[in-house]
Formats: structure tokens, C-alpha cells, sequence
């Protein structure tokens, strides 16, 4: 597994990332329903194209197997996908974001309490909590940061 840091964001690299998203929100993401998933689904690709910084977890044939998005020394998103969870492929990419880009800052879905658990495990700790997620949604999110 290498981790690259992506510029050129083309429609396929997209789509590729955007089944990986998938693959990792239907196994930790279970408090949405399918057709919550494919209407958030519609918004993954501009989130993708816009972040400043994308790493990309390729396993050896050059496919995704991983993600992360950061912005400002905050992680706006960490996806593994499914199949490929376990592996320490989502600790590799959150501690070159710590030690590449300062990242400090984050936001989780309080009901995904195993990403919860990983940033507490990887020196994360809440300091708010919000009862609607970004878009409005009945999706409290808990605030974190590294010291």
C-alpha cells in the first residue's frame, strides 16, 4: 500500500473514490437509510474535487483503497473502503495528515462510535457537539482536536 497526494482529480479517479466512500459508509455509516446514502452520495464528488488536499491509499495494482480530505489543518473526510478496513490502512493515512499537513481538527458522526473510538485512540478528544450534522441533518456531530 503507497499513499499519494493527489492533483489531478480526473472523472475516473472520482468515481473510483466515490465507490470506496460507498463501500465505507454502508459497513460504518449504520444510522443512514440506502436512500439517505445515494442523496449524500450526489454532494461526494464536488467535496472530492474541491478539498485542498487529497492522499490517496492505493493498494499495489494503483487502485483506491483509502481516502482522506484535508483543509486547513482540519480533516474534512477519512474513508477506507469495506473490504479493506482492519489493516491500518485509515491509521496510516490520519498520522501522515498529522505529520505532513499539522492536522488537529476533525468532526465525526457521534453514531459511529468505531471512528470515534479510532480518533480517540489516534490522541483525539471532543471538545463540541453539534445536534444537526453540516447539511441539517438530525446527525449530531462531535467536534475533536489533537493537542
Amino acid at each position: 500500500m503507497k499513499l499519494v497526494e493527489v492533483k489531478e482529480r480526473n472523472p475516473s479517479l472520482i468515481e473510483k473514490l466515490l465507490c470506496v466512500w460507498e463501500s465505507s459508509v454502508k459497513a460504518t455509516h449504520l444510522f443512514l437509510s440506502n436512500d439517505e446514502i445515494h442523496n449524500i452520495k450526489q454532494y461526494v464528488p464536488k467535496a472530492l474535487s474541491d478539498v485542498p488536499i487529497l492522499i490517496v491509499a492505493e493498494c499495489k495494482n494503483g487502485n483506491p483503497i483509502g481516502f482522506m480530505g484535508i483543509a486547513n489543518q482540519t480533516l474534512e473526510m477519512l474513508f477506507v473502503a469495506n473490504e479493506s478496513r482492519g489493516q491500518g490502512i485509515g491509521r496510516q493515512l490520519l498520522q501522515y495528515g498529522i505529520e505532513n499537513y499539522s492536522v488537529c481538527k476533525l468532526s465525526v458522526n457521534e453514531q459511529n462510535p468505531l471512528a470515534k473510538g479510532f480518533y480517540e485512540h489516534m490522541g483525539f478528544t471532543v471538545y463540541n457537539r453539534t445536534q444537526l450534522d453540516e447539511q441539517g441533518n438530525p446527525y449530531p456531530l462531535l467536534y475533536m482536536k489533537r493537542d
